[in-house]
């Protein structure tokens, strides 16, 4: 379980992050459609007052429009937020020097001096990763981040990405992975076992499939734009015995919905959720997956139920 997972101190005190893949991004969330800018800082003020303090956003999230907005609500934040952030390494971004002018320009649109994560947002050739860890050093040494972490690296890429680091005496704060109920993949393929041994602490990105594991969808109610592509109609339908799992289980931990247990899954297994949120009652049901525990049961039904789904 979780307590055994040994975690850089940039997560100290953290059981659930904010992804803010969703503030900006109009092309794949539809931002601009059904929510706005002010439902995202309703949003924010809301999860920070439930007690959120780690925000992970990306320089290419509605193309810098993320981080500006995180940028802008952090200048009347009352409490102290962590913030993390990606670069995307494209093939047209070779070297160091990419590295440290896209953190400038994320630093500049968030308005701070320093991040307290820096992510490598995929491991894309053709620059090898020994060269990006490399630029993150000196970042890392230049004080404009105080640790560094990876996104979407297999086992072979993160201990590459550990190796180098270590060399240079700095740990590897992170992997920041999709997993959920739905998507297994880094469980079952010894990602995450890797990670908790080398001290690797793994965020979970899409720990409610995109919405799918909150109930809100069905073969009746598919999901809208390019999230449908990924969850069709056949895998809605297989879905629905989970889904009346998860609202069973929720109801018996005291009324608990469908996504919180879904979220409270992830933690469960050592990780750390960033569920994205839209509006101020996504804000408040995220929360409210924290500060509690499933069973050693629940979990293990709900793994039995996930695992069926794709048999």
């Amino acid at each position: 379980m979780e307590d055994e997972v040994k975690r850089h101190p940039v997560f100290e005190g953290i059981e659930i992050g904010v992804g803010c893949w969703q503030w900006g991004e109009r092309f794949y969330w539809g931002y601009g459609l059904d929510y706005r800018d002010a439902d995202i800082q309703q949003a924010f003020e809301t999860l920070v007052a439930a007690g959120a303090r780690f925000f992970d956003t990306a320089e290419i999230y509605g193309s810098g429009h993320s981080e500006r907005l995180l940028g802008q609500f952090l200048k009347t934040c009352p409490e102290p937020v962590r913030v993390a952030t990606k670069f995307m390494p494209y093939p047209w971004h070779l070297g160091r020097g990419a590295l440290l002018r896209a953190l400038r320009g994320s630093l500049g649109r968030l308005g701070r001096s320093k991040v307290e994560l820096y992510q490598m947002h995929q491991p894309n050739p053709p620059v090898r990763i020994e060269t990006w860890m490399d630029a993150m050093t000196e970042a890392y040494q230049a004080g404009m981040i105080e640790a560094i972490g990876v996104s979407n690296y297999d086992r072979s890429q993160t201990q590459r990405a550990f190796d180098a680091l270590t060399r240079a005496g700095i740990p590897l704060a992170s992997n920041q992975v999709e997993y959920s109920l739905l998507n297994r993949k880094v469980e079952k393929n010894g990602l995450i076992q890797h990670c908790r041994e080398l001290g690797v602490t793994v965020i979970a990105y899409s720990p409610m499939a995109k919405g799918v594991l909150t109930g809100k969808y069905s073969a009746r109610n598919p999901l809208p734009g390019f999230r449908a592509a990924t969850y069709t109609h056949g895998l809605l339908v297989k879905v629905q015995p989970l889904l009346n799992q998860l609202k069973k289980i929720g109801a018996d931990h005291g009324g608990k919905t469908a996504g919180q247990v879904a979220l409270n899954w992830t933690i469960c297994k050592g990780t750390i959720p960033i569920p994205g949120v839209k509006n101020q009652a996504q804000a408040e049901q995220n929360m409210a997956a924290a500060g509690w525990r499933l069973t050693e049961s629940d979990v293990a039904l709900l793994d039995d139920l996930s695992d069926r789904i794709y048999k």
